[in-house]
C-alpha cells in the first residue's frame, strides 16, 4: 500500500515538473511554404506526338500490362458491359486519344491517370502492340421493328443501311466510305476500327458527337463526325451500334472448316495445296445461315450448265456394188 502511494506521489511529481518546463520553453514557428498546387495537364500531350516514331510493339506488350485489366492483354474487352475493346484499332488512333486524355481534352477519371504516367513514344508503342492484334465481335439485334418509319425491319438492318449506303436525302454519307466495309477504318487518327465494338460504346461516342460538344482545341476530326451525327435518330445511333459490334471479316478457309465440323455435317475439301493450304474451300454442304446475313459465307456463282454435245452420227453402211 506504501508503494502504492509512493508511485503515485512520483508520478505527480514528474507531470508537474514537466508541465513546468513546457509552460517555460519557447515555441519556434515553423517557416510558412508556398501553397500545394496541383500538378497541370499536359497541355502539349497532342503536339508532342509530332515528334514520335513508329511504335515499338514488344515494348508496347510490356506497357499493356497496366491496361489488361480492363481491355484485355490483346485488347478485347475483359467485361463488354463495362469496357470498350480496342484491339486491330490503329496506331495513330490510340496514340492521339491517348494524348487527348493526358492534356484534358477528352475528359475520363478512370483512363487520365494513365495516360498521365506516358510518354508520346509509349502512346505510339501501345498504339503498335494493340494495332496488331485480332479483334473479336459481338451479335448484332435481330429483332424485328414493329412501328415507326423501319417497321418490319431486323433492328440491325437499319444500321446495315446507312452503314452501307449512308441517305442521300438527309445528306448522310455511308459509314463505311471511311471505316470501311468491315468496319477495319484508315490508319491515322481520322478514321478508326470500329467493327467488332461494344454497342454501348459506339453508342455514348455517337451521341457525344452529336451534342457537338467538345474540349478538343482543334475540333476538325471531332467535327468531322458532329456533322454526321446531328442528323441521326436515338433509334438509328442505336441500331448503327448493334449493326457495327457484329461487324467483322469474312474468316479465312481454315476458320470455316472449323466452324463447319462445329456445326456439324459440313465436309469442307481444300481445293489445293493438301492439309494447311491458304486457299478457299469447297463446302460439299452449306451451314444453314440466311444469305446476305452477317457472318454468312460468301457463295461463288456456280457456272451455268453446259449443253451436252451433239452425238456424233453413225455413217450408214455402204450399199453392195452391183455383181456383174
Amino acid at each position: 500500500m506504501r508503494q502504492a502511494r509512493a508511485y503515485a506521489i512520483a508520478g505527480l511529481a514528474a507531470l508537474v515538473a514537466g508541465a513546468v518546463a513546457f509552460a517555460q520553453s519557447e515555441t519556434v514557428p515553423l517557416p510558412e511554404e508556398a501553397p500545394v498546387e496541383a500538378a497541370p495537364l499536359d497541355d502539349n500531350a497532342v503536339a508532342a506526338l509530332a515528334e514520335t516514331q513508329w511504335g515499338d510493339p514488344q515494348n508496347g506488350a510490356t506497357l499493356a500490362g497496366t491496361c489488361a485489366a480492363c481491355h484485355g492483354l490483346d485488347g478485347n474487352s475483359t467485361i463488354r458491359e463495362v469496357y470498350p475493346s480496342i484491339a486491330a484499332q490503329n496506331e495513330l488512333y490510340i496514340a492521339h486519344q491517348l494524348a487527348l486524355f493526358k492534356s484534358g481534352e477528352r475528359s475520363s477519371p478512370i483512363m487520365q491517370p494513365f495516360a498521365a504516367m506516358l510518354s508520346p513514344q509509349d502512346m505510339r508503342d501501345l498504339g503498335a502492340h494493340f494495332a496488331a492484334q485480332t479483334a473479336q465481335a459481338g451479335i448484332a439485334d435481330d429483332t424485328v421493328v414493329t412501328e415507326g418509319p423501319y417497321e418490319g425491319m431486323k433492328f440491325y438492318e437499319i444500321g446495315q443501311t446507312l452503314y452501307r449506303r449512308g441517305d442521300p436525302e438527309r445528306q448522310i454519307p455511308a459509314c463505311m466510305a471511311c471505316h470501311g466495309p468491315t468496319g477495319a477504318g484508315i490508319p491515322g487518327p481520322s478514321y478508326p476500327h470500329v467493327g467488332g465494338q461494344v454497342s454501348w460504346y459506339t453508342a455514348r461516342r455517337l451521341e457525344e458527337f452529336r451534342s457537338g460538344t467538345t474540349h478538343e482545341r482543334d475540333r476538325r476530326l471531332f467535327d468531322v463526325m458532329a456533322t454526321v451525327a446531328s442528323r441521326l435518330t436515338d433509334q438509328e445511333i442505336q441500331a448503327l451500334s448493334s449493326y457495327m459490334e457484329g461487324l467483322h471479316p469474312r474468316p479465312d478457309a481454315a476458320t470455316r472448316a472449323q466452324m463447319a465440323r462445329l456445326e456439324g455435317g459440313a465436309e469442307v475439301v481444300p481445293t489445293r495445296g493438301g492439309p494447311g493450304a491458304t486457299g478457299d474451300a469447297v463446302q460439299t454442304e452449306m451451314p444453314d445461315v440466311p444469305a446476305g446475313a452477317p457472318g454468312a459465307p460468301e457463295v461463288e456463282p456456280a457456272d451455268p450448265p453446259q449443253a451436252p454435245a451433239p452425238e456424233a452420227e453413225t455413217p450408214a453402211p455402204a450399199e453392195p456394188e452391183p455383181q456383174p
